[in-house]
């Protein structure tokens, strides 16, 4: 691993700062579980000069329910998401979602702030000593179009001929079907909205930016939330296809709803036509089966991954169902 400053930032402030000194230059660092991983196999053709350590900053690790909304600290431990009373009784996807996401020990090193700012796991991008320049590193093309690409996305690119890597968070949809909020050190984001393809990015963050916080509003009454997982080896994988929905009931039919798919296209898909599909309808077989059809409807695989499409149908029928 190459050398580089390291900074334990006092507060906010002092963070974005470095920040600034360092621009394009520097990195944040919490768990951890991602960005050092990046560097001791130099992925990518810009080395951070320096590491902005965020875990210094006191007050960012909390749960707590305040004027309506549950509120997140960026530094909250996902295990002590997934193991929250409310979150579990209140929240279901996000804290089924906190729970499904790798293993044990990384749960109890990872942050929702990091998971949801994590970057793509594209074999190509990850090639130890940036081997592939590809468009996620400003190079000139995407390798996994006519190479392989058995995980990549199922919807098309970011642009024609563009990126196909999958965006990977199992908590992102959670808090897209929550209808949260992202809170940094400049401004409040939709969840909706915080997602973006970029050059070594996935988030809207500014390179001066950092998150600080997820709120989450108080579901309706009679609303259910729910998050599904399909991976290969369910204790520990990155997902091939997650589904979480958020479904509200009035008089026996859906009054709202909200479905989002991920690991299937470059930023977390919001499941609009699976949406359309059960308003106002009853929550059955049918109408879910329905759903998960409509959503597929629009798929465009590549030469190596038509398997996902049934998948994804599936994730989509199962998270609304599971929501009766």
């Amino acid at each position: 691993m190459r050398r580089f400053a390291h900074f334990n930032a006092s507060s906010i402030e002092n963070a974005v700062s470095l920040f600034r000194r360092y621009g394009k230059n520097a990195a944040i660092i919490a768990g951890g579980t991602d960005l050092l991983g990046k560097m001791k196999d130099e992925i990518l053709p810009r080395h951070p000069e320096a590491i902005i350590n965020i875990k210094s900053i006191p007050g960012l690790d909390f749960i707590k329910k305040e004027g309506g909304m549950l509120k997140i600290g960026a530094l909250t431990r996902l295990e002590a998401i997934a193991a929250h009373d409310t979150v579990k009784t209140r929240y279901g996807a996000l804290a089924e979602a906190a729970h499904r996401t790798a293993s044990p020990h990384i749960r109890e090193m990872g942050t929702l702030g990091g998971n949801i700012c994590q970057d793509i796991r594209c074999w190509y991008y990850r090639n130890p000593n940036n081997r592939f320049p590809c468009l996620r590193k400003g190079g000139g093309r995407c390798y996994a179009i006519e190479g392989d690409n058995r995980y990549h996305s199922i919807f098309g690119g970011s642009v024609e001929e563009g990126c196909y890597a999958v965006h990977p968070s199992d908590t992102a949809p959670a808090l897209i079907a929550l209808n949260a909020e992202i809170e940094t050190s400049k401004r409040m984001i939709k969840a909706d909205e915080f997602f973006q393809v970029k050059v070594a990015k996935t988030t809207v963050l500014d390179d001066d930016e950092m998150v600080t916080e997820i709120h989450v509003p108080s579901p309706p009454e009679s609303t259910r939330s729910t998050f599904v997982k399909f991976a290969i080896r369910k204790t520990i994988d990155f997902p091939l296809v997650n589904c979480a929905a958020m479904i509200t009931i009035s008089k026996g039919k859906v009054a709202g709803a909200r479905v989002c798919l991920n690991a299937v296209y470059v930023k977390p898909y919001r499941a609009l036509k699976a949406e359309e599909a059960i308003m106002g309808k009853t929550l059955d077989e049918a109408h879910a089966e329905a759903a998960g059809s409509a959503v597929v409807s629009d798929a465009r695989p590549l030469h190596n991954n038509g398997y996902m499409v049934p998948i994804a149908k599936a994730m989509v029928k199962r998270s609304i169902l599971a929501c009766r």
